[in-house]
């Protein structure tokens, strides 16, 4: 088991930059890959970025990159996602996710284990 917990959403106005956290407790966090979604409200869960077990692969969804950093500290058993530039369209909660199922790591289903979720807002 692992257990996620997200830190660091609040609101922000449009252009402003937010961090989030998410700390890993319970198995060996460098085994997994790490995933953020989010998922707006009425909307479908959607993939925003993951990096891979060891951090030399990341992989970002259109709408986030060149705006959105994820990054992970292994030693510190925390994964982060800086985001910079925030639209209001970037509004949503933000969810941390881990899996040990390599190869897909857009996909959702792959992730066996989820934090609770953080609400980003972001102010027009």
């Amino acid at each position: 088991q692992v257990q996620l917990v997200e830190f660091g959403g609040g609101l922000v106005q449009a252009g402003g930059s937010l961090r989030l956290s998410c700390e890993a407790s319970g198995r060996t966090f460098s085994r997994f890959d790490m995933g953020w979604f989010r998922q707006a409200p009425g909307k479908e869960r959607e993939f925003v970025t993951s990096i891979t077990f060891s951090g030399d692969r990341t992989y970002y969804a259109d709408s986030v990159k060149g705006r959105f950093t994820i990054s992970r500290d292994n030693a510190k058993n925390t994964a982060y996602l800086q985001m910079n530039s925030l639209k209001p369209e970037d509004t949503a909660v933000y969810y941390c996710a881990a899996t040990t199922i390599f190869g897909a790591p857009t996909r959702d289903s792959v992730y066996e284990y989820w934090g609770q979720g953080t609400q980003v807002t972001v102010s027009s």
